[in-house]
């Protein structure tokens, strides 16, 4: 995980589920304009934010949308599992991540955005 930490100019930690609610789509147009000023963003899926990433599941527009661009997509294991969201039935693009490993993004990132 190293390579990828000095990579992202923008962290943002998401912990909304886009099944009910539409926090995701207001968060598509910013990812949008920094993915065009050519900034690196990675996104942490945590608490309620990793509903809807399971590729059985219903996965919402916005999800399909927010998949598409070009960003770096974690899930938190223990958010996951207390979902019960199999880590096996994921979307490929998103990685799952340890608390450990949260810790290591958190701490090598400019700016560290919370839309929770």
């Amino acid at each position: 995980m190293t390579q990828e930490l000095s990579e992202f100019k923008f962290l943002y930690l998401f912990g909304f589920s886009e099944i009910t609610g539409n926090h995701l789509e207001r968060l598509l147009p910013i990812l949008k304009g920094q993915i065009k000023k050519g900034s690196q963003i990675g996104i942490v899926l945590i608490h309620d934010g990793v509903i809807g990433i399971n590729k059985r599941g219903r996965i919402t527009e916005a999800m399909e949308e927010l998949l598409s661009l070009k960003v770096t997509l974690y899930a938190m294991i223990p958010d996951l599992k207390a979902r019960g969201i199999n880590l096996e039935q994921t979307h490929e693009k998103i990685k799952p991540i340890e608390y450990d490993d949260l810790i290591d993004l958190l701490d090598n990132k400019l700016k560290i955005v919370s839309w929770m």
